[in-house]
């Protein structure tokens, strides 16, 4: 029997009906059955603090940091807050990229979506994303992004939600190829 592809979808906003985790819901019921998506919260961890990290990290971190060892893949949707990250998800990133340059990022591959009431649709945010996931270590999926500009349109509409689980679903099926295609992250 073959197991299931896991990813672990990170949303990095806190907003109880966010669109970033509302495309990691919609990312989820778009996969194969083999592959396991399991949304994620970043909110619930505590502001990095290297005093609090070593061998008795808050229980939060640990759990984290077993989800992304225990991942064969890691999805982001993130919003854009003043032209970059939210610090909710820098945060998550802070925590889990210890130790520097081995930790459970080191060659787990990611994919980067972003929705966005912008335009833009978090470009910028999924820009700097990509820079801090380099500094990790963490290669990411190299295609073009997923952008949802005017989410709050998007998401309003039946069309809306059509057209974009179309684009969603290309951009998941080459990105499952990817992280199948690569060897397994260290662990």
């Amino acid at each position: 029997m073959r197991t299931p592809m896991k990813i672990l979808a990170l949303s990095g906003s806190l907003r109880h009906d966010s669109f970033n985790t509302r495309l990691l819901t919609l990312s989820r019921s778009l996969v194969p059955a083999e592959v396991e998506v399991t949304v994620y919260h970043c909110g619930q961890l505590p502001f990095y603090n290297q005093d609090l990290d070593g061998p008795d990290r808050p229980g939060q971190v640990t759990e984290l940091l077993e989800l992304i060892d225990a991942a064969d893949a890691l999805l982001f949707a993130t919003p854009e807050y003043n032209y970059s990250i939210p610090g909710v998800l820098k945060n998550a990133l802070d925590w889990a990229s210890r130790p520097a340059f081995n930790s459970v990022l080191k060659n787990r591959p990611a994919g980067i979506l972003s929705a966005s009431m912008s335009a833009v649709g978090g470009a910028r945010a999924q820009l700097h994303l990509k820079q801090v996931l380099a500094g990790t270590l963490t290669p990411v999926y190299p295609v073009p992004e997923v952008l949802v500009p005017f989410a709050h349109q998007v998401f309003a509409s039946q069309d809306g939600v059509a057209e974009l689980s179309q684009r969603l679903t290309r951009y998941l099926d080459g990105f499952i190829s990817w992280v199948a295609g690569r060897a397994p992250a260290s662990k």
